[in-house]
């Protein structure tokens, strides 16, 4: 398999290595050059600046790992290619051009996997299936904090440069920290309603929101509050989820569970041998299987295009001070 790279990031290349792990060798490039990292890594394979070039080399996938804000414009170029896709979270940073991805995906038979790494988190995994089972009953409400501080998100960076620091590159909290916007509604069920606050740290020097506090109703009933940020240290992101028989919580690389009826928690860890970047290996894994095996993909372009709308709707419900439908 032959597989063109748009971006060559932090993420890119740790799409790149990932893929080099997995066995795919044949790998092309389309970026700028103008990133903050070093550019020897990869000089082994051929690097592109024109994309009619890049997809000259007829890459059998795209990896779209470029600013937000430049995911649409590659997807549909390569869709209308018959090039499959994976597409770095959020899709975009708004809704234009989505309508024609997904004509250009089905009428091409495009396979697409979207990014959302946490949904190969085992323990989030774990927390999916006992919420499924029942083991806390109905769930009442939740609360999920994702802040970290933005000079730390790439600190080999300046970070006003870079793309989670600035709006016209798709940046800010909601999107760059969008994650819990994907993984809660798989784990819990639908968003039915959202309201959002957001808020301004002048001494950032961003062009975007530096804290969102989103509440959600759910089609279920159940109501719960995200807060994302960029003014934390140290970092945190974690969640808890209350039901009617017992709770959860995670943190990063322990799952905790109370039962009322022995008033106690019990607590589950990650695997041994378990890193960040095992994530990231399973979803390149499954994106391979999709496109090889024509397999079903772990998180669609519906569902990535599902959270895509929920952080559109945080975004417009801030700015008209007024709760959205979903």
């Amino acid at each position: 398999m032959k597989v063109l790279i748009a971006g060559l990031g932090s993420v890119g290349r740790r799409h790149c290595r990932n893929l080099l792990q997995l066995g795919v060798k044949d790998l092309v490039f389309y970026r700028s050059h103008m990133g903050s990292l070093e550019d020897t890594e990869f000089s082994s394979h051929p690097q592109e600046e024109d994309l009619n070039v890049a997809f000259s080399h007829q890459p059998d996938a795209v990896v779209v790992a470029n600013p937000t804000a430049l995911h649409i414009e590659i997807a549909i170029e390569a869709a209308k290619r018959g090039c499959h896709l994976f597409l770095e979270k959020p899709v975009s940073h708004n809704l234009e051009g989505v309508d024609e991805l997904l004509k250009v995906v089905k009428e091409n038979q495009v396979k697409v996997e979207v990014g959302f790494q946490y949904r190969f988190h085992p323990l989030l995994i774990q927390a999916r299936e006992k919420v499924n089972q029942g083991e806390i009953g109905k769930v009442l409400s939740f609360r999920v904090q994702y802040d970290e501080h933005l000079a730390e998100i790439h600190p080999w960076e300046d970070y006003r440069n870079s793309y989670a620091a600035r709006k016209d590159l798709g940046g800010g909290p909601i999107l760059t920290f969008c994650h819990p916007l994907d993984y809660m509604p798989w784990i819990l069920g639908d968003v039915e309603k959202l309201w959002a606050f957001c808020s301004t740290n002048d001494s950032l020097e961003s062009t975007t929101e530096d804290a969102a506090e989103i509440g959600l109703k759910l089609s279920s009933g159940a109501i719960g509050s995200l807060h994302l940020g960029y003014n934390r240290r140290p970092s945190r992101h974690g969640f808890e989820v209350i039901g009617t028989k017992g709770s959860i919580t995670w943190e990063d690389s322990i799952l905790r569970q109370f039962s009322p009826e022995s008033n106690s928690w019990k607590e589950y860890s990650v695997p041994e041998g378990y890193q960040r970047n095992s994530m990231f290996v399973e979803e390149m894994a499954n994106f391979l299987q999709v496109v090889e095996e024509n397999s079903t993909p772990v998180c669609g372009l519906r569902d990535g295009l599902s959270s895509l709308r929920l952080c559109m709707a945080a975004h417009e419900s801030s700015e008209k001070g007024c709760m959205v439908s979903v």
